[in-house]
């Protein structure tokens, strides 16, 4: 079986975000492989253990030293493979971007199966996965809470919001993992120390056959901004009635300002 995750580095979660000039800025941030994407490599590894395969990472980013980070994870997680798809020569990107960038590379892959996480808790579209299937022209599953496959079909488990849906799929399909798919594995010191020796295979955006025009962002971001801090609650007092009649002032009051 031929399974592909894709990673993503997002903001640590644990890092202090500050805004300026409508951005988001991190000093000396570090980045971290997005939490929904450990899922996904966690179900790859199962899958490729139970059919047997192999497991290839591929992520598409600018800086080396984090893209490098998060592949040498996987690797010690235990994929087999790592691939790193460059794209400095990018201004912005976005979920059009990156799809398109992955649909190329995966063209003639033969992909039975592809995972990526759900969501990524920077920008949070989960749009990557879907665009990518459409493009591929392959079967989706997105938000699964578990896979079985059997005979070239799957059967997922999927989260609507709060229920469960189960559908039979057949193969190469993409699955989205969300949380609660499965616990993900940390990576072994000796999977580490073995990590670090392993080739990662880098590409560029004309190794696709690729140009800018091809890949550039169908999006704008106008502006980024910190949620606005919240009042603190009311607690009503008095009797009953003396509580109901207050807090219809105060819904009168909090339409009459919106």
């Amino acid at each position: 079986m031929r399974i592909y995750v894709l990673l993503k580095q997002t903001l640590d979660t644990e890092e202090s975000l500050e805004i300026e000039d409508n951005k988001i800025v991190v000093d000396e941030g570090e980045k971290m492989i997005n939490p929904y994407d450990e899922y996904a490599i966690e179900e790859a590894l199962l899958q490729r253990d139970k059919h047997g395969g192999e497991v290839t990472a591929v992520s598409v980013g600018m800086e080396e030293i984090e893209v490098e980070s998060s592949l040498r994870t996987a690797y010690a997680m235990g994929v087999d493979h790592a691939v790193w798809i460059q794209i400095e020569e990018l201004a912005e990107s976005d979920p059009h971007s990156t799809a398109t960038i992955l649909a190329a590379y995966l063209a003639d892959k033969k992909a039975d199966l592809i995972i990526g996480g759900n969501v990524s808790v920077d920008s949070g579209t989960g749009q990557v996965g879907p665009r990518l299937a459409e493009q591929l022209g392959i079967n989706q599953a997105t938000t699964i809470l578990k896979l079985t496959i059997e005979d070239q079909a799957a059967t997922v488990t999927r989260d609507v919001e709060g229920d469960e849906v189960v559908m039979k799929l057949p193969l190469p399909l993409l699955v989205t993992a969300q949380q609660g798919l499965n616990e993900p594995r940390y990576p072994s010191l000796p999977g580490i120390m073995k990590a670090k020796r392993k080739t990662i295979e880098e590409l560029t955006l004309d190794d696709l056959s690729l140009d800018l025009q091809d890949v550039k962002a169908k999006t704008d971001t106008v502006k980024q901004y910190l949620p606005e801090q919240k009042e603190k609650g009311k607690q009503l007092e008095g009797t009953i009635h003396e509580q109901v009649q207050e807090l219809v002032e105060l819904l009168k009051t909090s339409v009459s300002q919106s």
